[in-house]
């Protein structure tokens, strides 16, 4: 059965349950989450809500891979564009946001679509994540920022290892942001980080799209370098000359290498080949995340692409 028959099928099924509907579509970079969200969202009467944590900042747009601003004019998208660069946005207040906005698509007889690859993002709605309500440590956070930059993620990473080595196999060395906010919720508040699962307060049909890792890793090749014709060396360019390069937005994939060429540490080549390499391996790690669920539909990403053209 075609996928969006099937989403047709949990909507109406939905709605002999007291919990309201929720639709998620996940996956790995570039594996087709925007056409299936998008053809979702005009079948159904839909909105998205973006799972993605780099979507959130505004100006960020060619190496994000953000939506365009003139289908997100016909198709609201939610949860995209509410940060400037330099402004910090954790999990939690991601949890709040993303939970107060299906609230009000429910309200408004709208089908919530979260969308993203994130994992953790969409673990806390899907699990109902309890998470630790901690206020930033601006104080502390620069001092674990400033090792980060003389140490490398390696210290930072052994030492969160040690205080709490639940919390450490559950993140990358080289997820900065991730990396360091956990540690300065540990320091904080002298304990390892709970994050205990509630019930989901909605009925939920996850849908996983699916690719070959031969196929995958070839559309991330075209991307990346689809991402270099728009001008993402000028877009990184502008952002450098705003905002610190050692800002957690300014780290991830893609900009991170530009910002080093644009500082002469590396040639432009050797850029777009570590941007490829780094999604690649990005790509691997969202499917470890993914694969561990259990309950995702997943359908073979050549399948959805013939029933997306129909």
């Amino acid at each position: 059965m075609p996928i969006i028959e099937q989403v047709r099928r949990f909507l109406i099924e939905s709605e002999k349950s007291d919990k309201k509907p929720l639709v998620v579509i996940l996956g790995p970079t570039a594996s087709g989450k925007t056409a299936l969200s998008l053809k979702l969202s005009l079948e159904v009467d839909g909105e998205v809500i973006s799972a993605d944590s780099r979507q959130v900042y505004r100006e960020m747009n060619i190496g994000t891979d953000k939506i365009e601003a003139g289908i997100r004019a016909q198709i609201p998208h939610h949860m995209i564009d509410i940060r400037d660069p330099d402004q910090p946005y954790n999990l939690a207040e991601f949890q709040r946001d993303a939970k107060r906005i299906i609230e009000d698509l429910h309200f408004r007889k709208k089908v919530p679509l979260l969308v993203g690859g994130t994992g953790l993002y969409i673990s806390a709605i899907v699990n109902d994540y309890q998470l630790p309500q901690v206020l930033p440590d601006l104080n502390l956070r620069k001092e674990l920022e400033q090792e980060l930059a003389e140490q490398g993620s390696e210290s930072l990473y052994a030492m969160l290892t040690e205080l709490d080595p639940l919390a450490a196999s559950k993140i990358h060395p080289n997820n900065h942001r991730y990396l360091i906010r956990a540690l300065e919720i540990i320091l904080s508040t002298q304990k390892p980080i709970h994050r205990t699962k509630g019930e989901c307060p909605y009925e939920v049909f996850q849908v996983g799209i699916d690719w070959p890792n031969e196929i995958l890793y070839e559309r991330i090749d075209r991307r990346v370098e689809e991402q270099f014709e728009r001008g993402l060396v000028e877009e990184t360019r502008w952002l450098l000359e705003r905002y610190d390069f050692n800002l957690p937005s300014m780290t991830g994939l893609g900009y991170k290498q530009v910002i080093q060429y644009l500082r002469r540490e590396i040639a432009l080549d050797e850029a777009v080949l570590l941007i490829k390499s780094e999604t690649r391996s990005y790509a691997r790690r969202q499917k470890t995340w993914f694969k561990r669920d259990a309950s995702i539909y997943w359908i073979d990403g050549e399948v959805l692409a013939k029933e997306l053209v129909k």
